[in-house]
């Protein structure tokens, strides 16, 4: 349904934690004029942990209004309790949203009938295109394989954002379903070898920094231009590891504060990226060219 670089935006926000509207609309315009394919608002980069319902439906609203049809944008509406997720859901659909993009349940550690039924809830609940989002390294959760296979039977459920790194793991799901489901890389470390392996696209933290060069880069894998995507990849290997110097997305904010896009703003428990990783990270970004 999605092909590309999609960007995992960040919630902007002021010193005092409140979001900043301004700078969230500023973003929306920078990954328009930088081609990007995509944008999803409020997922974990746009730290949907922290925001309350009331702020997390009027951050999608403000995004989709904003975007204006000039972009297609994923709402995130993963949560760890089902009803909420439906709830969360239901709001991204009445905003206007493209599709929804729900993370696994975290930290209650369901089992896989568990995660079945959850997702299967959400898709019979809310008509909205739906992409799971596999992340076990944050929730705790791994949703294997068979899961997904039998997911891929419901019709609303598009997609699946596959964020383990693990390359056999995403030629498992491109052989197992088929046609039936769109697979996004959700590491930009190896996003360039699983879209020449099949995958749709990437759903990117890089690409809040260097939209255009991780646009290039996925169009040419898209395109099975191995040698194009090598070349272009190069320049951002080092915003692949140094945006995780610290949990996501504390690199990423001080990187876009860096390029003026937004305020220094982000809420406990994260905190601003420690000192130590200013250099590496700066160091990164001018190697990508984007300082």
């Amino acid at each position: 349904m999605f092909h590309g670089r999609m960007g995992a935006l960040v919630t902007p926000m002021r010193a005092d934690g409140a979001v900043d509207n301004e700078a969230l609309e500023r973003l929306v315009d920078f990954h328009v004029e930088n081609d990007t394919d995509a944008i999803v608002a409020v997922g974990t980069t746009g730290e949907s942990a922290t925001l309350d319902e009331k702020e997390h439906c009027d951050v999608i609203r403000r995004v989709v209004d904003h975007a204006a049809g000039r972009i297609p944008v994923i709402a995130g509406t993963g949560a760890n309790s089902t009803r909420e997720a439906i709830d969360l859901t239901r709001c991204a659909q009445k905003a206007g949203a493209d599709a929804c993009l729900l993370v696994t349940p975290y930290y209650n550690k369901p089992t896989q009938e568990g995660l079945y039924l959850h997702f299967r809830a959400v898709a019979e609940a809310v008509a909205i295109p739906q992409i799971l989002y596999n992340v076990p390294g944050r929730t705790a959760v791994d949703m294997l394989p068979e899961t997904v296979f039998r997911l891929a039977g419901i019709s609303n459920i598009v997609g699946i954002k596959e964020a383990t790194g693990d390359l056999a793991r995403g030629k498992e799901i491109l052989d197992g379903c088929g046609d039936k489901l769109d697979l996004y890389s959700g590491d930009d470390a190896t996003a360039m070898d699983l879209i020449l392996a099949g995958a749709k696209g990437d759903i990117s933290v890089t690409a809040n920094v260097a939209p255009k060069a991780m646009h290039d880069m996925c169009a040419a894998a898209l395109k099975g231009d191995r040698a194009e995507a090598e070349r272009i990849n190069q320049g951002l290997l080092g915003l692949h590891q140094d945006l995780f110097l610290e949990a996501n997305p504390i690199p990423v904010k001080w990187a876009l504060q860096e390029m003026g896009l937004i305020p220094e703003g982000i809420r406990l428990p994260l905190t601003p990226l420690a000192e130590s990783c200013h250099a590496p990270l700066r160091q990164a970004m001018q190697q990508a060219g984007v300082l």
